[in-house]
């Protein structure tokens, strides 16, 4: 397999992995909980690296996933106090144990490759290199065998407490109703969440475990409303951006990480726009039809409101409709075309009446009203 071709699986596998427990961080609204995770479990690194000496022993996940669980709970307890806000919080968290991080690195660890730059940034160029060896058989590059085992992981815990999961993060009151221990469950997904950060955090860095694991779920969530297939959008759109952004960093020769946080902006930004039901052009044209249907509406019950009476000749006509209703003529004469288009009225000799069908969909409006 060519280091190309492995740089995209790693891409591709990571987006996944990073999708899957995204999803529950943005329906429960805790986007801003990833940042924070996937900059603290630098210090759980490299206090790992300090006790073991080397950059491949397993108590460095073990260390960041720790580091991860201890952000949560710092966030937590911070905002039980009821002095500061969980964004706060965060803020005042995360800030201190990354910093606290850094300095280490700068400091101890100079002749050592934990480089600022690229915990930040990653580099998937060179994450073919690092090959995962067992029994004496190469298994394929290191990352490529991380990001597949936490993917799978991910994707067994979500089949195995599918129900628990949805419970906890759409009604976590009735959850701890039924006896499901929503704090367990809300610290069984920020320790995934930590796990997932880990994993992908050597290959693609912070920045992107980031854009990877809110963007494509935040994307997703425009598109649909069903749990099931906001996680499998989420996955295509990850893998998509995974894609897409490689190919456009080797089109400008430039930073493979950079440009899949990029693409993920760029998904993100076509379903903002075109999503059949949130989008924006969908909200303007549903905006723009609601304001019809409302003047359509409020024309037939004006026309109701006086069919029959005595002043109905002078109300009911067209030229002093916008006078009555406190339109502007121009948009008065489009509500009447439109209404007549609809046959919902008729205009006879410069009078306005109402149809069958126009005389109930105003009783229908009154009722509703």
């Amino acid at each position: 397999m060519s280091p190309q071709l492995e740089v995209q699986l790693i891409a591709a596998v990571v987006a996944a992995g990073c999708a899957i427990p995204g999803v529950f961080l943005v329906l429960r609204r805790m986007a801003m909980m990833s940042d924070a995770i996937s900059h603290t479990v630098l210090l759980g690194i490299v206090l790992g690296f300090f006790l073991t000496g080397s950059l491949d022993s397993p108590l460095l996940m073990l260390g960041a996933v720790l580091t991860g669980v201890l952000t949560v709970s710092l966030v937590e307890l911070l905002q039980r106090t009821g002095l500061v806000k969980e964004d706060s919080a965060i803020g005042l968290v995360f800030p201190a144990l990354f910093s606290i991080a850094v300095i280490l690195i700068s400091r101890f660890a100079g002749n050592v490759h934990l480089d600022t730059h690229i915990v930040l940034a990653g580099e998937l160029a060179f994450a073919p290199f690092e090959r995962f060896e067992l029994f004496g058989i190469d298994w394929g590059a290191r990352a490529l065998v991380t990001g597949a085992a936490i993917l799978l992981l991910n994707l067994v815990l979500v089949l195995v407490f599918y129900k628990e999961l949805k419970l906890a993060t759409f009604d976590a009151a009735l959850a701890a109703t039924l006896g499901f221990a929503p704090a367990l469950l809300h610290y069984g997904l920020m320790t995934v969440v930590s796990l997932t950060a880990v994993g992908a955090f050597d290959a693609v860095g912070s920045v992107l475990v980031i854009a990877l694991m809110i963007v494509p779920p935040a994307t997703a969530y425009l598109l649909t409303d069903r749990l099931p297939r906001m996680l499998g959008f989420s996955m295509l759109i990850g893998i998509a951006s995974a894609q897409t952004g490689y190919w456009l960093a080797q089109a400008l020769d430039g930073s493979i990480a950079g440009a899949m946080a990029t693409m993920t902006g760029v998904f993100f930004g076509l379903a903002l726009l075109f999503a059949p039901q949130r989008g924006l052009i969908a909200a303007a044209l549903r905006h723009g039809r609601q304001r019809w249907e409302f003047a359509q509406q409020m024309l037939t019950l004006h026309l109701l409101n006086h069919e029959g009476t005595p002043d109905a000749t002078e109300e009911n006509r067209a030229v002093t409709l916008a006078q009555h209703l406190r339109w502007q003529a121009d948009f008065a004469a489009q509500v009447v075309r439109r209404a007549e288009a609809a046959g919902l009225v008729r205009h006879d000799s410069g009078l306005l009446t109402l149809t069958d069908s126009g005389r109930q969909h105003a009783q229908q409006a009154f009722v509703r009203g």
